[in-house]
């Protein structure tokens, strides 16, 4: 599931994916309506911990509790890399993703964050693809996660450059006149 917010932290993009999972519409998930999706116990840790990061402009990690359509919960685990542009590096927000990694919500672990590096867990078996544009997207978080490893800093700048790119093309397409349940 992709995600796109500005610099103040609210949400401006959920795929269909987040739609499909959740059973909340894009509409409601925009500034911080997702946040109704959270588990009540981890609504809390999740939003402060989200603030904190967005003061920071740290790429980040973290993992709570998401409500399902059908109304049970699983665990998930996502992150986020900052996009920064003109002027002067400006801080714009994230482009992040989610990804569930716990069958249920009851398995005995933690709301929890880390400011840090971001590297996506493997893509859920049961996650339906998304577009193009979104798949690209959830492929370049994945690379920038694993360019350290591979000693391939001097990367870095291009790839964050494509983020920008792909998170921009994301929100941009909430705004296009076939985007019927989204909003931008």
């Amino acid at each position: 599931m992709i995600f796109v917010t500005k610099a103040d932290g609210e949400v401006t993009y959920v795929s269909p994916e987040w739609c499909a999972f959740t059973g909340q519409p894009a509409s409601a998930a925009i500034e911080h309506g997702w946040l109704d999706s959270v588990h009540p116990d981890d609504r809390e840790t999740a939003a402060n911990f989200l603030r904190c990061a967005a003061e920071k402009q740290s790429e980040y990690s973290f993992r709570h509790r998401l409500r399902r359509a059908d109304g049970s919960y699983a665990w998930v685990a996502g992150g986020a890399v900052p996009s920064f542009g003109p002027p002067d590096h400006t801080f714009l927000g994230y482009l992040g993703s989610l990804t569930e990694i716990g069958p249920s919500g009851s398995e005995p672990m933690t709301a929890y964050g880390s400011i840090g590096r971001f590297v996506p867990p493997p893509t859920h078996p049961a996650t339906a693809p998304g577009s193009t544009l979104e798949r690209v997207a959830d492929h370049l978080l994945i690379a920038h996660g694993l360019i350290e490893q591979d000693h391939a800093k001097e990367m870095l700048p291009v790839l964050r450059e494509a983020l920008f790119t792909a998170g921009r093309l994301l929100a941009r397409s909430m705004t296009a006149p076939a985007a019927k349940d989204r909003v931008h």
